[in-house]
């Protein structure tokens, strides 16, 4: 059990049988009554964002967490990675992995993120390559809308690219946002 007190932003926390990362968190002393913490909590399991307020030096069991480097390996009813030490290969569910899979490409190196023995959750490279599979043939000349154009990656991610990219173009991505960032020569 850890107090309060001793909050980081990107710890992880067991609170109420679920996994939450602290986000933000700040102490507040008010002229009149306790002291509190503020926060800014993300379930693990379902990636929703609440925010909760602690009583100052209130206990909350600290979640320790085990990381391994795995590779992704392919989806079936589950995904399916691969321990790049062991070769053991490990399913984890849907909602473990939630929006990310959007960015999931085969033969990926993700970080998984296990809590007594269970993968949670997995950590994406800041940055992915991908082929563009589908999008509109640029116009030349046409600078009245936006310079931007719709985009399907091969992952079925779909994302803005300037109006010079092309099908079968190759594109790096920023999987926390998941915009645009350059296009990667052949």
């Amino acid at each position: 059990m850890i107090s309060t007190n001793d909050f980081k932003n990107g710890m992880t926390i067991d609170y109420k049988e679920q996994l939450y990362e602290i986000l933000y968190f700040q102490h507040v002393k008010p002229g009149k009554g306790g002291a509190f913490v503020r926060t800014k909590l993300k379930n693990l399991n379902t990636e929703a964002i609440i925010e909760k307020t602690f009583r100052a030096g209130e206990k909350v069991e600290k979640a320790i967490m085990d990381t391994k480097k795995m590779q992704y390996l392919y989806k079936d009813s589950n995904y399916n990675f691969m321990d790049t030490k062991t070769y053991e290969q490990i399913p984890i569910s849907e909602s473990s992995i939630g929006e990310k899979e959007k960015f999931l490409l085969e033969n990926i190196k993700v970080t998984v993120a296990f809590y007594k023995g269970k993968p949670v959750s997995i950590e994406l490279p800041i940055f992915i390559e991908a082929k563009i599979v589908n999008t509109e043939p640029g116009v030349k000349g046409d600078r009245v809308s936006s310079s931007f154009k719709p985009a399907e990656l091969e992952t079925g991610a779909k994302i803005q690219v300037p109006l010079f990219i092309n099908e079968d173009d190759v594109v790096k991505v920023d999987t926390r946002t998941g915009d645009y960032i350059t296009r990667v020569s052949k």
